[in-house]
Order: C-alpha cells, then sequence, then structure tokens
C-alpha cells in the first residue's frame, strides 16, 4: 500500500483521488530506496509499468516548495512523453500550491517557456533539444539541482540525443542525485552510467531487455508481395483492434495509410514529415479512440503514452532488436494484456531466432486465418452489436406501427436474415474468392527461390560509398530509410552494410546502383547532401573521412596516369612505324642512283 511509505499527506490525497492502490512492481522496488536515502539509481522496465510515478513521487516528497528554484531535471526523449511526464507530476502535486512545474520542448512557443522559467519552477521537465537551446540563451539555472531524472534514456540515445545529454549531464552541478529508467540497457547507456553515476542502486523488473510478460508475440509467414492483403486480413479479423502498425520509412508509413483509408478502415499516419500541429491531431483523435489504427515509423512514435493499445502490428520486422522490444513494450501495459505481430517473409526468417533470444522466449508461429474464418469472426461482431444496441424506445415509438407495418410480410428467419445481409455482404463478397497466404516455412520449392534469389543477389551487387557512419548516430534500419526515401522506391534489393566511424558501405542491386547514385547527387531529393559515389574498394581499418576523400583522389590520379601511359605509348608506335617506312623507301633510292653510273 502507498500510505507504507511514508509519503506526504498532501501526495497521499492526490494519488488516493487518482485510484492508486496497490504500488505496481518497479514501484514497490523503487519507493523505498528513494524515499528512505539519497542514492544514484538505475531503473530496468519496459515503457507502461509505473516509472513516472516510481521517480516522481520521491521528486515530490524531497523538493522544497519555499524555495523557488529549479531543484529537479526530467530529460526525456520526445515531446509527447515530457508533455505526459508534465500531466502525471502535477496530478501527484495537485494538493501542493507553491509547487510549480514546467515542460520545455520542441515545437511549441519558446517566448511562452521563456516566461515560465522566469517564475523559477522547482521542476523542469525537457526534451534534449529545447533544452540545449534554453542553456545556450542562459534563460535556466541549475546551479540548485539536486536531483536528475534520465526517463527512456535507451530512446534518447536511440534518436541521437548523446551530444546533448553529455552536454547537459555536464552543466549539471556535481552534487546531485542521478535517477536513469530504460526499458533497455545498450553499451551507450551503460556508458552513462559509468562516467555520470556514483555506485547506483540497480533494479530491474524483468529481464535485461526483454518485453513485458503481459505480450504475446506472435509471426506469420507471408509472401512479401502479400503484406498489405495480410494486414488488412488480420485487422477483419479482430474487429476491435486499436493499435498501431509500425512501418520502416516514411513513404511507406503514409502508404500503408493512405491504403486503409481508401479501403474504409478508421486510420491515420504519424510520421516525420507532419508539422507539429498535424502530428498533435493525429495523436488527439488517437488518444481519444476517434482512430483505431495509426501507423506510424520508429521515430514519430517515440515516446508515445497511450493507454488500452491491444495490438503492435510490425509491417516490417526491424533491424535493431532493441527497436522490436520498444515496439512491442507500446501494449500490454499497466498489468493488462496485449498481443504484438509481426509480417515475416522467409528473407526475415533469420530474425526470428534472434528476437526469441533477446526475449528469453518463443515466438508463436500463426497462420493467417481464412475468408470463412474472417466472415464468421464479422459475423459474430456484427450479432453481438445488434443485441447490446441501446434502443432510445421515446424516440422511435412512434415510427415503429409503420416499420411493423412495412415488414409485415416477412418471417422471422427471413428478417433476420435480411439485417445480417445488410451489413455483411461487403465481407462475403470481398472474400468470395480469397486465397491462402501463409507460406510453409519447409517447403522445397521456397527453399530453392531463396537459393536462387541469393546466388542472384550476391552476383549482382554493387558496394556505394555513404557519407554517414557510426558517429552521425546512423544505424542500418536508418540508413535503409534514408535510401527509401530520396530514391522514392522501397523496391531496392540492399545487401550488407558495413559502419564505419565517419562513413558506411551499402551493397545494392547493381542494375539500381547508379540511379541511386543520380538520386543522392540531386539536392532537392537529397536535402542532407549526404556524398554517395560507387566503390569496388574495402572498407579501411581506421574509417577517416579525409583518407576515404585521399584514396579516391588517388585512384583517380592512378586512372590518369594510365590514361597518359597509353597515349605516349600510341605516339611512339606511330613515330616507329612511320621510321620502318622509311627505312623500307631508302635502299630502292640508292639502287635508282648507282644504275645512273
Amino acid at each position: 500500500m502507498f500510505q507504507d511509505f511514508n509519503l506526504n499527506p498532501a501526495i497521499l490525497k492526490a494519488i488516493d483521488e487518482l485510484g492508486f492502490k496497490e504500488p505496481m512492481p518497479i514501484q514497490a522496488e523503487v519507493l523505498p530506496v528513494l524515499l528512505s536515502q539519497r542514492t544514484d539509481l538505475v531503473g530496468l522496465a519496459q515503457t507502461g509499468t509505473g516509472k513516472t510515478a516510481a521517480f516522481g513521487l520521491p521528486l515530490l516528497q524531497n523538493i522544497d516548495p519555499k524555495n523557488r528554484s529549479v531543484q529537479s531535471l526530467v530529460l526525456c526523449p520526445t515531446r509527447e512523453l515530457c508533455m505526459q511526464i508534465t500531466k502525471d507530476l502535477l496530478s501527484y502535486a495537485k494538493y501542493i500550491p507553491e509547487l510549480m512545474i514546467v515542460p520545455v520542448y520542441g515545437g511549441a512557443s519558446i517566448e511562452q517557456q521563456f516566461k515560465s522559467l522566469a517564475k523559477k519552477p522547482q521542476i523542469v521537465v525537457a526534451t534534449p533539444g529545447r533544452l540545449q537551446d534554453m542553456i545556450r540563451r542562459n534563460r535556466i539555472d541549475f546551479s540548485n539541482v539536486q536531483w536528475m531524472v534520465l526517463d527512456e534514456a535507451d530512446e534518447m540515445l536511440d534518436m541521437g540525443f548523446q551530444e546533448d545529454v553529455d552536454a547537459i549531464l555536464e552543466y549539471m552541478p556535481e552534487e546531485k542525485n542521478t535517477l536513469l529508467f530504460s526499458a533497455t540497457m545498450p553499451a551507450e547507456v551503460e556508458q552513462i552510467l559509468n562516467k555520470y553515476m556514483k555506485d547506483p542502486v540497480r533494479i530491474s523488473i524483468g529481464q535485461k531487455n526483454s518485453g513485458t510478460a503481459n505480450v504475446r508475440h506472435n509471426y506469420y509467414m507471408i509472401k512479401a508481395s502479400d503484406r498489405y492483403l495480410a494486414l488488412k486480413r488480420l485487422i477483419d479479423y479482430y474487429p476491435s483492434i486499436y493499435g498501431i502498425v509500425f512501418c520502416r520509412t516514411k513513404l511507406e508509413t503514409q502508404e500503408v495509410a493512405d491504403n486503409l483509408i481508401h479501403d474504409g478502415y478508421n486510420a491515420a499516419s504519424l510520421h516525420g514529415d507532419l508539422s507539429q500541429a498535424q502530428r498533435d491531431l493525429v495523436m488527439n483523435h488517437f488518444r481519444q479512440g476517434f482512430t483505431q489504427i495509426l501507423v506510424a515509423t520508429d521515430v514519430a512514435a517515440r515516446g508515445l503514452d497511450v493507454n488500452n493499445l491491444s495490438h503492435i502490428i510490425n509491417y516490417n520486422l526491424p533491424d535493431d532488436i532493441d527497436t522490436y522490444v520498444h515496439r512491442s513494450g507500446r501494449t500490454g501495459r499497466a498489468d493488462k494484456t496485449g498481443i504484438c505481430i509481426s509480417l515475416v517473409h522467409m528473407k526475415e526468417k533469420h530474425k526470428i531466432k534472434a528476437i526469441e533470444k533477446q526475449l528469453g522466449r518463443p515466438m508463436e508461429r500463426e497462420l493467417i486465418p481464412t475468408a470463412q474464418q474472417v466472415c464468421e469472426k464479422q459475423l459474430f461482431r456484427h450479432i453481438d452489436n445488434l443485441e447490446k444496441v441501446d434502443i432510445m424506445r421515446d424516440d422511435i415509438d412512434d415510427y415503429l406501427p409503420v416499420v411493423f407495418k412495412k415488414l409485415s410480410w416477412l418471417t422471422r428467419e427471413e428478417l433476420i436474415t435480411r439485417v445480417v445481409a445488410l451489413n455483411f455482404n461487403r465481407f462475403l463478397d470481398y472474400y468470395k474468392d480469397a486465397k491462402d497466404l501463409n507460406v510453409d516455412e519447409n517447403s522445397g520449392k521456397e527453399k530453392k527461390e531463396k537459393k536462387e534469389k541469393k546466388q542472384h543477389d550476391d552476383s549482382h551487387m554493387i558496394r556505394l560509398f555513404f557519407g554517414l557512419g557510426k558517429r552521425d548516430h546512423i544505424k542500418p534500419n536508418s540508413l535503409i530509410g534514408r535510401i527509401n526515401d530520396v530514391t522514392g522506391t522501397k523496391d531496392i534489393e540492399i545487401g550488407h552494410i558495413d559502419l564505419k566511424e565517419n562513413f558506411s558501405f551499402v551493397a545494392v542491386d547493381g542494375a539500381k546502383a547508379q540511379f541511386i547514385v543520380d538520386c543522392f547527387n540531386d539536392p532537392t531529393k537529397n536535402r542532407d547532401g549526404i556524398r554517395v559515389e560507387i566503390t569496388t574498394g574495402e572498407p579501411q581499418d581506421k574509417t577517416d573521412k579525409k583518407k576515404s576523400k585521399d584514396s579516391f583522389h588517388e585512384e583517380r590520379r592512378r586512372k590518369e596516369s594510365r590514361t597518359n601511359d597509353k597515349k605516349d605509348k600510341k605516339s611512339k608506335d606511330k613515330r616507329d612505324k612511320k621510321k620502318r617506312s622509311k627505312e623500307k623507301e631508302r635502299p630502292e633510292k640508292k639502287y635508282g642512283k648507282r644504275a645512273r653510273y
């Protein structure tokens, strides 16, 4: 019980009104530690497990409301999460009127945030980019900070905020306590832990880097060309679905959302090309349940806090396993159950084993429902709706005599049949000749096609040089996304990706290599100015942009030298031929002179 933690009565009153009774596992482990001592702490738990209250309640307990200076800073990856944390903290501090909590994030009026900070709040919740801007403008004073919280640390670093986070941590006073919360613990997060934290208490709920236990993980083996058909069939099979469909690129995200809307589904898209106002509108509709299916990219969906999601669908499996864990963690929150579905084709089958190893449990192979199964599910839902419909008798009583008279010639069975058919014929027509979308994993034909495809790929691949590397916080999936966005297509075969510190090598279909280079040479398509060239050289051990550039020019000089050598040889051959021709003519001239004597 929360009463056992010796919390401030004002805080207890607020959380009691919110319906907090029994603490969640992460809260039960963290609260006794932070409420009894000042210490650094690392909490490893999935999103949606109550981490905000785990660090928020101790912050409120230890804040001095009468001291008008920033005493606590909460750093999080996205605007949406920043707003959600602020909302939660304000609700916990409802009966502490002297306490002021200010959110600082991008996409909102910076002038308004200047005014809020000028009032000297005790707690600031911020995203890294906008906070760095405030620090540069000298608009915020952290000299009195006692608590520093890094929430969703793995997502912050995965989104490319490593330098911002380091700079902010360096700016903080040395005498403070740091709390780090994360769903996974990659090497980058371990580095922050080792560099900035002193003997932290470590609390882990669940296995390290694994998904939440409340989520069921299923995958469906399909052909890549049937991906959209499989998605539609699954949505039809789960008519009450309320979930997120994750796609790899912005282009694919918009395309899938547009197709779903066109086919009559209640869907919307969320990706980086939307303005902040559009993003807010989409998210408000989704949170309120007006939108049933959100189609999103990983970057756009970072930090989304939406309750009661029933399904997460991986339209494509991510290249990074931690990304899969993040996706699946958006359902099955607050002790509720959820399903994470993955649409997998034979080429991606090897990723299943890697994901299972990370999760520590198997992913269940399921079969795409048949047309008959989908129609039955939709029919039963329709009948349930008929049974549960709310009849407002006062509104329709006046019209019923006319209706009864109009339909009196129908028998009971005929009337039921017509009511069902009225709303059900669409599904029957659509699924009349629907094919089986499942693929047999052990089919000899599939193995043969896979082998032939691999041989084709190996013999037709060309390697491209990309002027982006690990230093630019680039990952294989985001590099593939850049290629798809710039070229405007997702049909390009991409092979091995070799990431270096300052650049990368990407194997692509040889027939498309020059097309990719031409697209990246077009400044209207490649707005970031990423350098891309065809290369046949081997990766360098010491990855340095200057050396890569020098080797490029050295190869160019060698080509010019070979060309000059060919020209010199051609000139020499021409001179030798002319000389031999003169020597042939000389004896005839001598003979002619001697004949005159």
